[in-house]
């Protein structure tokens, strides 16, 4: 059974989501503000957390960051939960890591199916579990990346980003391609998202950062070898 953590101070709103989600099978858990909800989530671990934005003591964005800013919570995915419907909050959404975004007023029917779309997405078996490059190794099943042997900690949208471009070795991956696939985003939408995560990705896995080779106009790629990067 899957863990919820449902971090939102309207209270009326907070009882009918975790009510559905009960009723959906889920074990749920609730806070009314961020600093319980931080606690919650370092305690508890939950599979996936429903974030406001709007809490009265820090910004759902805050949180995000510090979650995402520990390793040990890599697994842990995020649906953000805003009143806001701009564009460019739901980019800042997933450039600090949310895994979704779901604009008020919503369906709490639709909810509770993106909900489970989002935890089968992390859940999903990889045709390939083991994916190995030079030094990089890619466990899909253990949702672990070592380099030279020694683990490296990804978010969870890190560590999508990288099995995509290692299943797709060699081959283009434009941009809109990657939001689409890892995001679940519309390519046409313009945001520095995919570059910025790169970033990450690469000063994370050091010397084999090179491996990810940059199509100038185009996008990314997987190369075979760091020289030949």
């Amino acid at each position: 059974m899957a863990r919820i953590l449902v971090i939102e101070d309207e209270r009326a709103l907070r009882d009918v989501v975790a009510y559905n989600l009960r009723r959906a099978g889920y074990e749920v858990l609730e806070a009314s503000t961020a600093a319980e909800g931080l606690a919650l989530v370092r305690g508890t671990r939950p599979d996936l957390v429903l974030l406001d934005l709007m809490l009265p003591d820090l910004s759902g964005t805050e949180v995000c960051k510090a979650v995402r800013a520990d390793s040990s919570l890599a697994h842990v995915r995020i649906i953000m939960l805003t009143a806001r419907s701009e564009e460019v909050d739901r980019i800042v959404g997933f450039e600090l890591g949310a895994d979704d975004y779901v604009t008020k007023p919503f369906s709490v029917r639709e909810l509770v199916l993106r909900v489970g779309a989002v935890l089968r997405r992390g859940a999903e078996p990889s045709v390939s579990p083991e994916l190995r490059l030079g030094p990089l190794v890619l466990d899909a099943e253990r949702h672990r990346v070592t380099v030279d042997g020694k683990e490296v900690a990804l978010t969870a949208l890190e560590f999508r980003l990288l099995h995509t471009l290692l299943q797709r070795q060699g081959r283009v991956q434009t941009r809109e391609r990657l939001l689409e696939d890892v995001w679940g985003m519309r390519g046409d939408i313009t945001t520095r998202t995919v570059d910025t995560h790169v970033k990450r990705l690469r000063e994370k896995l050091g010397e084999a950062g090179k491996l990810i080779e940059t199509v100038r106009g185009v996008g990314y790629r997987i190369v075979e070898s760091v020289e030949a990067a």
